[in-house]
């Protein structure tokens, strides 16, 4: 089960909900917290499949269907066997079978807001998908989703648009190195990291349409499980197919 299981509730003037305890706290906390060791790139990677998981069963397995709507490294916690499990449904949104989108106040986490979200509330599964994509990102570099460059203060950017401009460039593998979390040295495969990561950039598309499915994300991350050859990112976009795939069609 990747999602934390609800034991029970209680009301008592307000109501309580309990949730089974889970033992190893949230991943922001072993990706950034002082006095843990790093996780291992293959840690990293069972996460990410483990939390895809968790958010395509409650898109593809629910009636009606599902949507998190606040997807986090915080909202993804580690038992302790260090499987993830996502937690905090308080957000969640019911919509009707079939229907692609709808409008909603505002909830959620910023730096985890896709753009159609943001500006106009429209919300489908590939919210989730954009914020997972985030958590991506996260795992790879160990930084926040908003990141402060050279310390700033004042200045501020978004972890996709710092991904992106390095995954743009032709040769993108020296300046990907400069972004993968550091306490892992050298011991990561980069073929696997660059895999992540753009899989993580297709999740991240500012057109939602275009983003996969997470059905497809999880195929895709049980491939980088279990070996990293054969497996080809680009043909999320040059393979009418694998786009087809991706986008739930």
């Amino acid at each position: 089960m990747s999602e934390v299981r609800l034991i029970g509730y209680c009301v008592e003037g307000s109501l309580f909900l309990v949730y089974e305890y889970v033992e190893n706290g949230h991943i922001g906390q072993h990706l950034r917290g002082t006095g843990r060791d790093p996780l291992p790139w293959s840690k990293r990677v069972q996460i990410a499949l483990d939390s895809a998981r968790g958010l395509e069963y409650i898109h593809e397995h629910t009636v009606p269907v599902y949507i998190h709507r606040d997807i986090k490294t915080a909202n993804i916690l580690i038992d302790k066997n260090f499987h993830a499990k996502v937690a905090d449904f308080g957000l969640t949104k019911l919509t009707e079978v079939g229907s692609s989108s709808l409008q909603t106040r505002l909830v959620g986490t910023f730096g985890y807001m896709p753009p159609e979200y943001a500006q106009y509330g429209d919300v489908s599964p590939k919210v989730d998908v954009y914020a997972f994509g985030v958590v991506l990102y996260e795992l790879i570099s160990a930084k926040e989703a908003i990141v402060k460059p050279n310390g700033s203060v004042t200045e501020s950017k978004g972890l996709v648009a710092l991904f992106e401009e390095v995954l743009n460039q032709p040769e993108p593998d020296e300046d990907l190195r400069q972004l993968i979390d550091p306490r892992l040295g050298d011991d990561y495969p980069l073929d696997s990291v660059r895999k992540m990561a753009q899989l993580a950039k297709a999740c991240t598309h500012e057109n939602p349409l275009i983003r996969p499915s997470m059905r497809s994300i999880v195929v895709a991350l049980m491939t980088l499980s279990s070996s990293t050859e054969d497996w080809d990112v680009g043909s999320f976009y040059g393979n009418q197919g694998m786009i087809n795939l991706m986008s739930g069609r």
